[in-house]
């Protein structure tokens, strides 16, 4: 054992520390797997985007980060790692001082830079599946740059995980690296992002010990119901935030209303009868079936 092994064991054994280790994805133990054979693989691409703001429609990608791979979709064992993708672009307009501070990104960076179309939409189009932590976020702005997006089935690692019930009580990558295996990034800048997500997808859960990459495909290849309780009374707005509903303003191609998906149909049609709707009246009530190809678009 060497000495810096030495120090660091010695600093575990007395049970006052946790350490954390440089995400290296070559060092990571999921990537044991890597190399393995499968007759009729699949491809993934992790990504992340930095932005000028939060805001689809309005604000606009300044860095794309991707790394794509081939896994067994039966076993979801992850076989190879085929390709990577960086690239930075000018938005024509000087970022904010919050951007700047949070990703490191400055507008000398920026000026003049471009992202590759070409190289990302082949990543792009290989894809049988993308994941983003926070697709919500990222898919919107995705279709709008590389319309091939809007076709794809997408899953999210942030909000597709039962956190919760492994114990966990924030959702932020960095946190969640630490809590399966305690490694850091240095988190906003798109591809370590992308890198720490294909990190995260070969850890098992802190507590139930399950393969993430397992859950969370899982729970992609499910359908739910989306639930747009049109003209639901201003008084059950408690109600319904506490339900898990949440409001759409009607500029995202969702009428104006409360709105939620859910895996029993039945279960929530019987809940806002009961709950929401004086005489259980619901001819107001739309609902729409949701897979993995129209999740988290905003079309």
């Amino acid at each position: 054992m060497d000495n810096l092994s030495h120090a660091l064991e010695t600093v575990r054994s007395t049970g006052n520390y946790k350490l954390l280790q440089r995400l290296a994805i070559d060092q990571h133990p999921g990537f044991s797997s890597i190399g393995a054979t499968c007759q009729s693989p699949k491809i993934c691409v992790c990504l992340d985007t930095e932005t000028t703001g939060f805001t689809h429609g309005k604000d606009k990608i300044i860095e794309l980060g991707m790394i794509s791979f081939l896994y067994d979709p039966d076993t979801f064992r992850i076989i190879n790692i085929l390709n990577r993708y960086n690239g930075l672009e000018d938005p024509g307009e000087p970022l904010s001082q919050d951007v700047i501070n949070v990703t490191g990104i400055t507008d000398e960076m920026l000026a003049g830079q471009h992202l590759d179309d070409e190289k990302a939409m082949a990543m792009l189009s290989s894809a049988n599946i993308i994941i983003a932590h926070n697709a919500q976020f990222d898919r919107p702005f995705l279709e709008d740059r590389f319309p091939v997006c809007v076709q794809k089935a997408w899953a999210c690692t942030m909000s597709q995980i039962d956190w919760s019930s492994e114990y966990v009580t924030a959702r932020t990558l960095e946190y969640l690296l630490f809590k399966c295996g305690g490694w850091f990034i240095d988190a906003h800048r798109a591809l370590n992002d992308a890198e720490g997500l294909l990190a995260l997808l070969m850890s098992n859960l802190p507590f139930s010990g399950d393969e993430v990459f397992k859950i969370l495909l899982e729970k992609a290849r499910t359908k739910d119901t989306r639930f747009f309780a049109i003209g639901a009374p201003f008084d059950k707005k408690d109600a319904m935030k506490e339900r898990g509903y949440r409001w759409s303003d009607g500029k995202s191609n969702k009428p104006k209303c409360w709105w939620m998906d859910v895996a029993d149909k039945q279960e929530e049609t019987d809940w806002l009868s009961e709950n929401i709707y004086p005489n259980g009246n619901l001819t107001n009530v739309q609902t729409i079936p949701v897979t993995a190809f129209t999740r988290f678009s905003a079309r």
